[in-house]
């Protein structure tokens, strides 16, 4: 049987619902107080951290579910766009620091820097941990998880500092499992900006794991598999090592898609494709359906909808789905798929042409043999011009259009392009060979439809 790339390990794990979901990046890049050096690498690495979340294949939210608040020195906005995410999350809130942490107030506590924080008194110019802390722990998300990127960022998952108030209230009123708190440095560690990188050390990193996966990975990687894997990282580099506080709930969710695991999934993906194909080729097209059904939904899921992989398994299901009798079905998703690869892939790319022709023939099948055609001579020489008057690609459509023209009753035209197709496989596989039969058989038809003698 053949391997599946689906794990049961992560049966219970899933990716946060987009719509259900907000994302809140605070980055603070440029301070007004001298004490406290601009962070130009901050400013980058909120930039393609909300890319890589939002992005339409492995990010877990639209653009418009991201808010990136860079350079904010208004408490009370902050607050209020903070609390809007809060209350608009009902999946995951996910909320993310990069900046100077300060520590500050008589209990020494944790303080996000600001633009015009001030060094020396953080407690009315930074926003204070427990603030943003508490705004999380008003959503009604599911699940919560807060990341910071900052000096003394472990202070807050140390000693008495957790998710839960300082009285514990909400621990009964609030699945403690649904929260999480990743942070870059120790209690008492700095956050490191490396010479030479455009990005911080922890988030830097952090953006290495999502663009490059994790090899040997599950399909999702959850914010516990980012964390081991961002842990395993900076240790090994002699950088300040990641904290973390959280329950197994919060781990249950996914934060990405593990683009290693694509790239391990998709050749065994293609011998299943490999597999339904030769069900097309022997006949078996109710077979042959089912499988490449089953398959481009999991490709769907694993590479992505615009994966060339994915458009060619529907490119086949919707050719197969015409063989069995759903002409309309096979129609109206090649039409689709023929936008779908002109954009991603080009209008003369393989895969583009197959479609088109994949299109032309179902159309003929349908009875619209007048679209048929006008398909058909559009790709006609577009197929001469990409592979060639000779490629067998070409003359299957020159063969094609010649058929759908004998059967609007264009028997001229058809018979001079039987005629070329004819001549061009018996030089190419030879006179006996099944498809120089069937051009041979068809020219036969058609001339004799031309001298009188029987219809076509």
């Amino acid at each position: 049987m053949t391997r599946r790339p689906a794990t049961s390990k992560q049966a219970a794990v899933r990716l946060p619902d987009p719509q259900r979901s907000r994302v809140v990046l605070l980055g603070t890049s440029t301070y007004t107080d001298e004490a406290l050096p601009d962070l130009p690498a901050v400013k980058q690495s909120i930039e393609d951290l909300a890319a890589a979340l939002t992005d339409p294949v492995y990010g877990i939210v639209p653009a418009e579910h991201c808010a990136r608040l860079l350079e904010q020195g208004d408490l009370r906005l902050l607050g209020r766009d903070l609390r809007t995410a809060a209350a608009q999350a009902e999946d995951l809130l996910l909320v993310y620091y990069a900046g100077h942490g300060l520590v500050g107030g008589q209990r020494h506590e944790l303080y996000l820097g600001l633009s015009d924080t001030e060094y020396e008194d953080p407690d009315f110019s930074a926003l204070e941990y427990n603030k943003l802390r508490n705004a999380v722990l008003n959503s009604r998300a599911e699940t919560k998880v807060i990341v910071l990127d900052c000096c003394f960022s472990g202070r807050v998952t140390s000693g008495t500092a957790t998710l839960a108030d300082p009285a514990g209230e909400l621990i009964g009123q609030v699945e403690v499992d649904g929260t999480y708190v990743l942070a870059s440095a120790s209690r008492d560690q700095v956050a490191l900006i490396l010479p030479g990188e455009e990005h911080t050390a922890f988030t830097g990193r952090l953006l290495r794991v999502l663009r490059e996966g994790v090899p040997d990975g599950p399909e999702y990687l959850t914010i516990d598999d980012l964390f081991r894997r961002l842990y395993a990282k900076m240790k090994a580099e002699n950088l300040p090592e990641p904290r973390k506080l959280g329950t197994d709930n919060a781990d249950r969710l996914a934060l990405a898609r593990n683009r290693a695991f694509a790239r391990s999934a998709a050749p065994l993906l293609r011998i299943r494709f490999g597999t339904a194909i030769a069900e097309s080729e022997a006949g078996n097209w109710a077979a042959a359906v089912a499988l490449l059904r089953e398959l481009e939904e999991e490709q769907a899921r694993i590479l992505g909808v615009e994966h060339e992989d994915t458009l060619r398994t529907r490119q086949h299901l919707a050719h197969a789905l015409g063989a069995v009798g759903e002409l309309a079905e096979s129609v109206r998703r090649l039409r689709e798929l023929v936008l779908t690869q002109s954009a991603v892939l080009g209008a003369e790319h393989m895969d583009t042409l197959c479609s088109r022709q994949f299109l032309a023939f179902n159309l003929g099948e349908a009875g619209y043999r007048e679209e048929a055609v006008r398909l058909l001579r559009v790709l006609l020489p577009d197929r001469r011009r990409v592979l060639g008057s000779q490629d067998p690609h070409t003359l299957r459509t020159a063969h094609s259009l010649a058929r759908n023209l004998a059967q609007i009753g264009e028997l001229e035209e058809a018979q001079a392009l039987l005629l070329e197709v004819t001549a061009a496989r018996e030089g190419i596989l030879g006179a006996e060979d099944s498809l120089t039969v069937r051009a041979r058989r068809d020219s036969a038809a058609v001339q004799a439809a031309l001298a009188g003698e029987s219809g076509v």
